[in-house]
């Protein structure tokens, strides 16, 4: 679960990137939050992942008020929230499953772990014949699906897609949905961040609707019509 309340996080001297935010996500659920550029969509993402403090009000993921963390729980809650970018964060000179395996390994993790984790993660995202290869090597699409199984191997609660679709085609951003969509019905949360109004409009899922850093409208089965 995410929960929002009463959130707002404010930059001087008179810019409110969100005000007072109350919104909660289930465990579970497929929501996409819209909006047009600087309407604070990406600060929810940072306020989430604690890259950002909210200036007032509580964040809670998963039952864990994470508002005041502490700097060195940061990455244990990153281990929790998967997050993929519009502009994949591959890493050039690794292959594949290398740049998979180097976000368990940065956390510490025994090699039998990442043994196992990077074949099972490039399954899921349908890479498995590809681990040898390198980000240059790759379509766009194929690039964030090395994007999405990173974001996979710590098996998180949560998977946060921040325009994950920004920088792809029409083919490759339906197989990039599709694919979150799979992912959800693992059982993970996703929360596709977009502006992207076919996508949203094609899920038929809940869709929160952000405008001047507010919540204009959240709907249960919506549609992104500003």
């Amino acid at each position: 679960m995410i929960q929002f309340r009463n959130v707002t996080k404010y930059y001087p001297p008179r810019t409110y990137a969100v005000k007072d935010i109350n919104l909660t996500i289930n465990a579970g659920e497929f929501v996409s939050i819209v909006g047009q550029s600087g309407t604070g969509k990406t600060t929810l993402v940072k306020l989430m992942i604690a890259e950002e403090r909210a200036t007032k009000g509580r964040v809670v993921i998963g039952g864990w008020d994470i508002t005041n963390i502490r700097h060195h729980d940061i990455p244990l809650l990153r281990r929790q929230i998967g997050v993929v970018f519009q502009d994949f964060k591959l890493l050039q000179r690794k292959t594949v499953a290398e740049n998979v395996a180097f976000a368990l390994q940065v956390a510490g993790a025994p090699r039998p772990r990442v043994k196992e984790m990077v074949p099972q993660v490039l399954t899921i995202v349908g890479l498995e014949g590809e681990l040898e290869r390198f980000p240059h090597q790759l379509s766009g699409g194929e690039q964030q699906r090395v994007s999405i199984a990173r974001a996979l191997v710590h098996r998180p609660k949560i998977l946060v897609a921040d325009e994950p679709t920004g920088n792809l085609d029409t083919i490759n951003t339906r197989e990039i949905i599709e694919l979150l969509q799979k992912i959800n019905k693992l059982g993970t949360t996703v929360v596709l961040v977009t502006h992207n109004r076919e996508v949203v409009n094609s899920l038929r899922k809940r869709v929160i609707t952000l405008e001047n850093g507010t919540v204009v409208s959240d709907q249960p089965v919506g549609r992104y019509v500003i």
